[in-house]
């Protein structure tokens, strides 16, 4: 009121801008759908837990948080993702065993490292985002590697 700014106007252009920057991250997150669906279709995903869980195995380490470990991968890529395969180990192995809840603890641990560069970098058109995505996998390592510390301690019978 004091600076007699219509504030409908200005919601208006702010709506318009919104829906110009939802119109510019579209193939962004088509080309996330599109990783996200190759990797759980064509087996590629299990291939990697099998080749992860048979490293640990050969280190003579306790290998029950494999199972969990399609959560972890994908939760860097979509959180709905990461959703979809805690919600798959539950139903698997049932939500109150150490998968499922490693898997719940993996799901709330990560973040969507590659959702939030494709969006965020993306719509506002950032092309070297230099050492963002690294440092943040790194992240997303470290909260992976501490939920399964994290989760023998509590869960672990």
């Amino acid at each position: 009121m004091v600076k007699r700014i219509n504030v409908y106007e200005t919601f208006i252009e702010g709506a318009k801008q919104g829906f110009q920057v939802a119109v510019t991250i579209i193939p962004y997150l088509v080309a996330m759908l599109v990783a996200i669906s190759v990797l759980r279709s064509s087996g590629i995903l299990e291939w990697i837990t099998q080749g992860i869980g048979s490293f640990f195995h050969m280190l003579g380490v306790n290998t029950d948080f494999v199972p969990a470990l399609p959560t972890a991968l994908m939760r860097p890529l979509s959180g709905a993702a990461g959703r979809g395969m805690m919600i798959s180990t539950m139903t698997q192995y049932g939500p109150d065993s150490f998968v499922g809840r490693l898997s719940c603890v993996f799901q709330g641990t990560a973040d969507s490292t590659f959702y939030i560069a494709a969006l965020y970098f993306g719509s506002v058109g950032i092309n070297k985002i230099r050492y963002a995505v690294p440092a943040a996998l790194i992240a997303d390592l470290a909260a992976i590697v501490t939920a399964i510390l994290v989760s023998y301690i509590f869960f672990a019978h």
